[in-house]
């Protein structure tokens, strides 16, 4: 009972801190992950590469590079709780969503001391991105957490130093202290922001590509597009980088995992990855969690017709 205490004072905390339209705080892959979604891979760049064309374009002064960084923040980033380009890809016609509804999300229907703040506020639109199902959420990382752990990262010269407090965030008021939610996805992303605001000025940040930008003379200058297929991989799917959950909410999840068996069996493919390794060791020093208890083909019982070493591959 202490704990449920405690639990429904860190709720009424975070209701309180959260602005009054927050948006959603939770995304959900597992629902409706089999239903065909538009990729909007093309449509994100344009607008990414439009605002690196504009901050370069308005450009007065030295050469500065956290100032770029900070333009390219204050347009798609933001103070508030849903960053602006999370907010436009929301109320785009453009971008095709997949969006449970708050009574359907794999957060729902929990005890409120469990779930906590993630049943709350419901949950925000899944996207697709380089072929991947991704959080609407992750957008916002990828720009304001990315800026903060590449802020970081300037003063450390060290990438798990900045990883640090990453991580920090995730286990403490805006993680796992008010969700129960550990976001091992959210840490990917905010790692891949890092990358991208070095990318603009470092070669080789993404393997065999030039930096974005070059300084000459007075002036930035543009020397390749900008593409989330650089960034974003199957570690940004929570479905299949599943979240890690806190001793209460744990044992609710993997029950309302489990229903999703059904779907698993019709496609497993939509459930496993291809060279996990390369993945891991490119995230190994951002303290992800081990979940692979909670991965499907492991969740799941043995399906007659499925079998696990032809169909679904290595488990995390």
């Amino acid at each position: 009972m202490h704990g449920r205490f405690i639990n429904l004072a860190l709720l009424s905390l975070a209701l309180f801190a959260a602005p009054q339209f927050c948006g959603a705080y939770e995304t959900d892959q597992f629902s409706n992950r089999l239903e065909p979604i538009e990729d909007s891979t093309e449509l994100l760049d344009g607008r990414v590469n439009l605002s690196i064309q504009t901050a370069a374009a308005d450009w007065k002064g030295p050469r500065n590079d956290w100032k770029f960084v900070t333009a390219i923040y204050h347009d798609l980033g933001g103070h508030h709780w849903v960053d602006k380009i999370e907010r436009w890809v929301m109320d785009s016609d453009e971008v095709e969503h997949l969006q449970p509804s708050r009574r359907e999300s794999i957060y729902q229907g929990h005890p409120i001391w469990a779930t906590r703040v993630a049943a709350a506020f419901g949950v925000g639109p899944t996207i697709k991105v380089n072929g991947q199902l991704i959080g609407s959420d992750k957008l916002g990382h990828f720009f304001s957490q990315g800026r903060k752990f590449y802020r970081r990262y300037l003063r450390s010269l060290d990438e798990s130093v900045a990883a640090e407090h990453s991580a920090y965030t995730e286990r403490a008021l805006f993680g796992q202290m008010t969700t129960g939610v550990y976001s091992n996805a959210d840490l990917v992303a905010n790692y891949e922001g890092f990358l991208f605001y070095l990318s603009l000025f470092e070669d080789d940040i993404v393997a065999g590509k030039k930096a974005i930008l070059t300084w000459q003379d007075d002036h930035w200058v543009i020397q390749r597009s900008f593409t989330w297929a650089d960034h974003v991989n199957e570690y940004w799917d929570e479905a299949l980088n599943i979240n890690h959950y806190d001793k209460i909410l744990h044992p609710y999840m993997k029950e309302r995992l489990q229903t999703f068996c059904g779907d698993f069996f019709r496609a497993p493919e939509m459930y496993t990855i291809e060279d996990e390794d390369l993945l891991k060791e490119r995230y190994t020093h951002l303290q992800l969690r081990d979940t692979s208890d909670l991965r499907l083909d492991r969740l799941c019982p043995v399906h007659p017709e499925y079998s696990i070493s032809g169909a679904a591959g290595e488990s995390q």
